[in-house]
């Protein structure tokens, strides 16, 4: 039997299945008839090993939510989380703390994450001293070893996060998340708040450490164009739940669900000879507090039906679709033939 290698995946790293995590909206003001917010309802991916997946969607998703969930930052609903085969939502107190060093995560803000009473010598070593690697010169080296890695030099050690730029103090939040050589990163964002040239430096460092450090990543962003150079899957989210899944040429060349269309139709296209057929999506997204019944998606869907207002969708390989793409919509079969 002659086996396709192209169809040959290394297994998943990350599973996430059915995740929740709702937070109480009692005692807050204008709220009513409304006990929780549900900011990640439901969602399931894999993260196969050594690879990127790109999250996506407008701000207030629920993507950043997600991410902490699955690190514990944040404590989940309901829902399984499962890091090679170990169940990161039940792991007790000394389990959770072994992981930790394998899981990772670098913020958006990368002044914000960072102590401005700490130097930066003593933000990197933080996690050595944490997990007791080394003793003092060798987390001196180790330390002065990451800073070079990421492109500072050793003597910034003995200096303070507020005398560097923005791309530099990311470049600190890169080192530090790589002091234990975890396996798995979350990205949350990690270039949105760098001007556009200090972006691809970011990006392409990442891309280098990945390769060299056999990372596996969850790299969340509402930058489509970004996302779409930096991850090989790309999961969009709507609303607190996944709307589609697929390789990420695949997703941006034939794109299946409405809201990702219009997302796509949202980007700038930078060549002026390339002028394509615009239709962005239009209204606001709906409160979390009271998502609509049926599709979410369906009250700024040009293609929703009855069935749509009254039915979820599950998020469900088509027929016709290409091999790993998920899409929850009643009618993508349908949107794809008029498409063509």
């Amino acid at each position: 039997m002659v086996v396709d290698s192209t169809q040959i995946r290394p297994p998943s790293l990350v599973q996430v299945r059915d995740l929740r995590t709702y937070f109480s909206a009692r005692g807050r003001a204008f709220v009513r008839n409304a006990e929780y917010v549900r900011a990640v309802d439901g969602v399931s991916f894999d993260i196969l090993r050594g690879s990127t997946l790109g999250l996506v969607g407008e701000s207030g998703c629920g993507k950043t939510t997600a991410g902490r969930t699955i690190l514990r930052l944040v404590e989940a609903t309901g829902g399984s989380v499962s890091f090679d085969g170990v169940d990161v939502l039940k792991a007790d107190g000394r389990t959770l703390r072994t992981l930790r060093r394998d899981m990772q995560i670098v913020f958006q803000d990368p002044f914000g994450s960072l102590n401005p009473r700490m130097k930066v010598g003593g933000i990197v070593a933080e996690p050595l001293d944490v997990f007791a690697v080394g003793d003092g010169r060798e987390r001196r080296e180790r330390v002065a070893e990451l800073l070079a890695r990421v492109g500072l030099r050793s003597d910034d050690a003995r200096r303070y996060p507020h005398e560097f730029s923005g791309g530099q103090r990311q470049r600190i939040g890169i080192a530090r998340a790589i002091a234990l050589n975890p396996r798995f990163v979350v990205l949350d964002e990690p270039v949105s708040a760098l001007d556009v040239s200090i972006q691809a430096q970011i990006l392409n460092l990442l891309n280098d450490l990945k390769a060299e450090l056999k990372l596996t990543y969850l790299f969340i962003a509402h930058n489509l164009a970004v996302v779409e150079h930096f991850s090989d899957r790309v999961a969009v989210m709507y609303l607190g739940k996944i709307v589609e899944v697929a390789d990420a040429a695949d997703l941006y060349a034939r794109p299946s669900h409405p809201y990702t269309m219009a997302l796509l139709a949202s980007v700038p296209e930078p060549d002026p000879a390339r002028r394509r057929e615009r239709s962005p999506v239009t209204g606001e997204p709906p409160s979390p507090l009271s998502p609509p019944s049926g599709c979410a998606f369906h009250p700024r869907c040009p293609f929703a039906t009855e069935e749509c207002r009254r039915v979820t969708p599950p998020l469900k390989s088509e027929p016709d679709a290409a091999a790993g793409r998920l899409v929850a919509c009643h009618h993508a079969a349908t949107i794809h033939s008029q498409k063509k």
